[in-house]
């Protein structure tokens, strides 16, 4: 879960959206998360804060605004590592469907790339419109956009589009937002509480992009032998939160996960005296006791010390 507070100002992004995404999606039911791909891969989206909506505008003659959802994170990311995490949620039916979609977009159809780059904004609770229910584009956004554009929910259309979502999703998606721990007939778009439940896709995702794609410990790259780790895991009621996950190399993971390893308060490697008890090895873990992780650039991303407490507290064998 995110919580977040906004005050004084919040943004909707309306995306241009290819048809066939959301035709894929808008047609399944229970989707909880997504992402919201963009082709060329070599700029991060970087025009909503977490919380704030995301609108689908559709092409063509369709040419209306037909769904949405909430902005989580935005990263790059390999096309074959956004396929294992989000798979069917990338709004295509297998990696091949995908990658045809993103070569025809990326204008490159004549090139047999296996796997390239991709912008990914990952976006929870989704939102499908029905036909009837499409929103009129506002005539201040340009027919010649590709990405699409913002508006400041203190602007006149940025409130009519606010409004018009609130009315299509009021008793489902739109309470989302708490406002001033009560809820209004119509919230004020100037100060939201935003609760925000992620899905275990975008954890991954957060994880790996937070700590660049390389294991916490040890440094390695390859990315087929790393995981996102839950530092109180997700069943014991452990948030989906960048602060609660490591990226691990899938052996480093299994022995935070079975308590024969852990992280101090000061952010180094514990290793339990229990791998050499029961196993008469370890060598290489114990090699890597008391290194210090590699963290986040951003502090705000640490592990926070009651994700670790909990993990020394009840599953590291002392």
């Amino acid at each position: 879960m995110l919580w977040l507070k906004y005050e004084d100002r919040l943004r909707i992004f309306v995306g241009v959206t290819d048809n066939g995404w959301f035709d894929f999606l808008s047609a399944r039911q229970g989707v909880d998360e997504i992402n919201f791909w963009q082709p060329g891969g070599n700029r991060q989206f970087r025009a909503l804060q977490p919380g704030e909506l995301f609108l689908f505008k559709l092409k063509g003659q369709r040419n209306a605004i037909a769904g949405g959802g909430y902005f989580a994170w935005s990263t790059m990311m390999p096309l074959a590592f956004a396929w294992a995490m989000f798979q069917e949620k990338n709004g295509a039916a297998s990696l091949d469907a995908l990658r045809r979609s993103l070569i025809r977009l990326r204008h490159n159809a004549g090139m047999d790339e296996r796997d390239f780059q991709i912008g990914c904004v990952l976006l929870a609770h989704p939102f499908f419109f029905p036909e009837e229910q499409w929103i009129h584009v506002p005539d201040t956004f340009a027919l010649n956009l590709t990405q699409g554009r913002g508006y400041d929910l203190t602007e006149p259309d940025g409130k009519r589009l606010w409004d018009a979502v609130h009315d299509r999703l009021t008793g489902q998606a739109m309470d989302q937002f708490l406002v001033d721990s009560a809820r209004d007939e119509r919230p004020d778009p100037r100060r939201v509480w935003v609760e925000m439940r992620l899905g275990q896709a975008t954890f991954r995702s957060m994880v790996a992009s937070a700590y660049d794609w390389r294991c916490a410990v040890t440094g390695e790259r390859v990315l087929p032998v790393l995981e996102a780790a839950h530092i109180q895991p997700y069943a014991a009621q452990g948030p989906n939160a960048v602060q609660n996950g490591l990226l691990l190399r899938a052996d480093i993971h299994r022995l935070m996960d079975e308590g024969y390893a852990t992280v101090t308060n000061d952010l180094r490697f514990d290793v339990s005296r229990h791998v050499r008890a029961e196993f008469e090895n370890g060598k290489d873990y114990y090699a890597l006791l008391g290194k210090e992780l590699r963290m986040p650039p951003s502090r705000i991303l640490w592990p926070a010390s009651e994700y670790i407490a909990w993990h020394n507290q009840h599953t590291f064998r002392r």
